[in-house]
């Protein structure tokens, strides 16, 4: 089994999140956390400093045991 990394993004202006959208599988649960906040990190940075600000934006991911090993 494999771990899935899921990534949610949000609006705490709007009160709505995006569809969860899974990015990618890990071979432990640890190694899906460092990736999930890595990952999070990144599409902050790449969202920017006003549009977070406007929109309220933030990053939430889940790390879930998964069969499957596709995206």
């Amino acid at each position: 089994m494999k771990v899935l990394l899921t990534m949610i993004m949000c609006s705490a202006v709007n009160s709505v999140c995006l569809d969860p959208y899974p990015l990618s599988y890990h071979d432990s649960y640890y190694d899906c956390l460092n990736s999930g906040y890595k990952e999070a990190l990144k599409k902050q940075k790449e969202i920017g400093r006003e549009e977070t600000k406007k929109h309220e934006v933030y990053i939430k991911f889940t790390c879930t045991w998964s069969k499957v090993n596709e995206i």
